[in-house]
């Protein structure tokens, strides 16, 4: 118990943890796409699924040179979804990735939106049928490189067990909160986003490894 209270007492502040988990894993080198729509298709074709089947749906896409917001829109729906199928419920993704380049070229593409002020931006993102919280902050964090943290499901899941959130918190409570701990710095907030999901997927699971992990002295769920 004694052990327990400590450990509660002298959990790292944000910064600290990141620096610990940055410190075990080295750099992530997030988003893994080589430009900014490829990333915004990405994040589009990535809900529920992991990014190795998004890597082949896309290739599908690259391979055939179809890999642009002119020529998705213009592809039959049927093809589309056979083209992303990897990625999983294809069917539902290829409608949705037909919605996002339909309003991305509507609104003028990457030049237009990124003179946008980033409250702006995101409620635009926010307006495309398809595009939720999370997967908006993806696309301003990583393709239009706002300060904007992305929280996900593995965040609360780890930063619950570290005691620093209940867990119940809405979307955007979590959201201020971090970006007011840690203040606006894009590459810190690419680089945390991505070492949380590696850390949450490798050690801090639902089923935690906690003899493994590189925060257990400083975590009151690891006792």
């Amino acid at each position: 118990m004694t052990t327990s209270r400590r450990r509660v007492m002298t959990k790292p502040g944000l910064k600290r943890t990141f620096q610990r988990l940055l410190r075990h894993y080295g750099p992530q080198h997030w988003w893994p796409a080589d430009a900014p729509f490829e990333m915004m298709a990405g994040a589009v074709l990535t809900q529920n699924t992991a990014w190795s089947n998004v890597a082949r749906a896309l290739s599908n896409l690259t391979k055939r040179g179809l890999l642009a917001p002119e020529t998705i829109i213009e592809l039959p729906n049927e093809r589309l979804a056979e083209l992303v199928r990897p990625a999983g419920y294809f069917n539902v993704k290829a409608r949705r990735l037909k919605n996002f380049c339909a309003w991305y070229l509507e609104q003028g593409g990457y030049e237009v939106l990124s003179s946008l002020a980033t409250p702006d931006l995101r409620r635009r993102l926010l307006s495309v049928n398809g595009i939720g919280r999370e997967t908006a902050d993806d696309i301003l964090l990583y393709a239009f490189n706002r300060p904007v943290f992305v929280i996900d499901a593995y965040t609360r899941r780890l930063f619950t067990r570290l005691g620093h959130i209940c867990g119940s918190e809405d979307y955007e409570t979590l959201r201020n909160m971090f970006e007011t701990k840690i203040g606006p710095d894009v590459p810190l907030y690419n680089e945390y986003h991505a070492l949380i999901v590696r850390h949450a997927k490798e050690i801090c699971r639902k089923l935690p490894r906690c003899s493994e992990c590189c925060l257990a002295l400083h975590c009151p769920f690891s006792v």
